[in-house]
């Protein structure tokens, strides 16, 4: 994945030192580029080694062998769990050992664990916005999965094992081929004739764009020490309201403003799910592009102050054109 500056001096030995678990994804990756630009070292595990080093210090591990776990966080401050099941399977079986894996590390290393959350959590009626305090009654399999993992975290902090969740909307940005915004709205390096939007047009959606949530994280790293042993933020992000702006902004960055713009195609993911997993997977969340869910972030800049914000196209634009463009923050 492209993104980390390959010029990046390498961080004195002095720096904080955080172990990420999942560099090679989307969020881990946006955070391993965020934690080097503000000075510290980062330590990356991966089952392989033939990474490019870009400032990061590549160990050899398996998220789901605990012994890998624990000694790659040996000196870390701070553990990023940003590993997640590949292709959104299995999130019980695989999910629940390596965040277990995490916790123990954390626990035997002394390192805070940072886990990015997301809006699964909530139901269809949890309203706008929702705070830390609301009342989790998830409705499809990912968001019970989820609860259960933040649940493992809090239970965790009871003896020993300091850490933090941060949850936040879909994510977008700079190599996140997987996001809604690119493996759905826009194909990348294709000649457009259309876009699709997944939401009901009029409804708002909360969208995170990756580079802004990873500078957040790596502000809350730093200001953690005074807070308690399990404790949870909320990522206000990109809040669009009609959610069809989104595709609209994609129209505008793209060059195309007039771009048809049409539905999400969900019956036709209907009748295929019985076939495929991925699609199953889709289906259990499209609740989330009915209804309005946005996650109020007055407890995270009371910490870390304004949060992160690039503008929405040029947040759009950097996602669909990475090497082109240069960020622009507010």
């Amino acid at each position: 994945m492209s993104g980390l500056a390959p010029t990046s001096p390498a961080a004195p030995a002095a720096a904080p030192l955080v172990l990420i678990l999942g560099a090679t994804g989307s969020a881990g990756h946006a955070a391993a580029g965020a934690f080097l630009a503000n000075g510290w070292r980062v330590r990356a595990m991966h089952r392989t080694l033939d990474q490019p080093a870009c400032g990061l210090e590549w160990v050899w591990g398996d998220a789901m062998a605990p012994e890998a776990v624990a000694r790659a966080a040996e000196g870390a401050r701070v553990i990023l769990h940003a590993v997640n099941p590949p292709k959104y399977r299995n999130w019980r079986g695989i999910g629940i050992p390596m965040l277990a894996n995490s916790i123990a590390a954390a626990k035997s290393s002394g390192a805070r664990l940072i886990f990015p959350g997301n809006i699964y959590n909530f139901p269809p009626d949890a309203g706008v916005p929702v705070d830390e305090r609301a009342p989790q009654s998830p409705v499809s399999r990912k968001g019970k999965v989820r609860v259960e993992m933040e649940q493992m975290l809090a239970q965790a902090a009871q003896h020993g094992a300091r850490s933090l969740v941060i949850r936040a909307g879909d994510f977008f940005g700079p190599g996140a081929a997987t996001s809604w915004l690119h493996a759905a709205m826009v194909k990348p390096g294709k000649p457009l004739k259309s876009i699709t939007y997944p939401g009901t047009p009029s409804v708002g959606h909360l969208w995170a764009f990756l580079p802004d949530f990873a500078e957040a994280i790596v502000r809350l790293a730093a200001a953690e020490r005074g807070l308690p042993a399990f404790d949870v933020f909320h990522f206000g992000g990109h809040w669009i309201d009609p959610g069809i702006e989104m595709a609209r902004a994609a129209a505008r960055v793209v060059g195309q403003p007039d771009l048809p713009i049409r539905p999400m195609p969900w019956p036709l993911l209907r009748l295929v799910s019985p076939f495929s997993g991925f699609m199953r997977e889709l289906l259990d969340v499209e609740y989330l592009w009915r209804v309005p869910i946005r996650l109020d972030n007055r407890k995270l800049t009371a910490l870390i102050g304004a949060e992160p914000h690039t503008p929405l196209d040029e947040a759009v634009r950097r996602s669909l054109f990475p090497a082109a463009n240069t960020a622009i923050r507010s």
